[in-house]
């Protein structure tokens, strides 16, 4: 016997045992009962942003309204330590699904375009859960984070030289991108390819005007988000680049502002109500 063939036979063992582990966990009914309350927790947040920049739209600008905001309030409200511990693994769970279903989607792609185009999305996503779940079990230890200090500071420290400000500069252009991806995806009923059909005709014009709304108000959003990271490029102005917060403030100081931000800010919200209606049509 060949020791390098025994050795490769038994790491081909190790990977197909570790492979169909992996499929059997990430498929089991308890794991996607978890997974699902990250979509829960998602709304949770997006609904509190959502009400966040409607403040701010009103004149009322205590509270941040980006994610730090939102996780900073559930953690101040009675048992809300407790639902962020809950909420921050199941976010954790969702991305660990979504991790799989890159893998083993791009497996079963019928062509490279779609595989690529799959691996791409499915990762960002878990991405956004799992930055997200880490930020809401911080906040559950008792710490906390300012996201858009935290984005200023990113800012500051690339612009002191031109390739970090070429890193500003795409990093807008990929947000923009983002964006412009939930916009298209809103207004194209593209969100109903991730859902089940619900049953109830009630139900479906639910999900349909909360997804069509929600998807485009967050691209908006993160379109005015990557507005502001070039114009702190061009600027070299770190102060510019402040994530979602710095963008509502932004666009209510622009003329009839407050009436734009208001659609926005209630789109928003509405994306947090159509996140919780995917925790239970969603196929997981």
């Amino acid at each position: 016997m060949n020791p390098l063939e025994d050795a490769g036979r038994a790491a081909r063992d190790g990977a197909e045992a570790a492979e169909r582990t992996a499929e059997t966990v990430t498929d089991h009914p308890v794991f996607g009962g978890i997974a699902r309350g990250g979509f829960v927790m998602s709304g949770l947040v997006h609904v509190l942003i959502g009400w966040f920049a409607l403040r701010v739209a009103l004149g009322d600008s205590g509270q941040d309204a980006d994610q730090s905001g939102a996780l900073r309030t559930v953690a101040a409200a009675p048992g809300g330590n407790l639902l962020l511990w809950i909420g921050g693994l199941a976010m954790l769970a969702l991305a660990l699904w979504h991790l799989a279903e890159a893998y083993f989607g791009a497996k079963w792609a019928d062509d490279d375009c779609r595989r690529v185009t799959h691996v791409v999305t499915t990762l960002g996503k878990a991405g956004v859960y799992g930055a997200l779940g880490v930020t809401a079990l911080r906040f559950a230890a008792g710490g906390s984070s300012d996201s858009g200090q935290q984005t200023s500071e990113l800012t500051a420290g690339l612009l002191g030289s031109p390739v970090g400000r070429g890193a500003v500069v795409l990093l807008g252009l990929v947000v923009l991108a983002i964006g412009g991806y939930h916009v298209v995806k809103g207004a194209g009923r593209g969100f109903e390819d991730d859902l089940r059909p619900p049953g109830d005709q009630r139900i479906s014009m639910v999900v349909l005007v909360t997804g069509v709304i929600g998807y485009i108000a967050k691209g908006v959003a993160l379109i005015a988000v990557g507005i502001l990271f070039g114009w702190a490029a061009i600027g070299s102005d770190p102060e510019k680049a402040t994530g979602l917060d710095g963008a509502f403030q932004t666009v209510a100081s622009l003329p009839a502002g407050a009436v734009l931000l208001v659609v926005v800010a209630v789109g928003v919200m509405l994306y947090g109500v159509y996140a919780v209606l995917r925790s239970r049509y969603a196929p997981l």
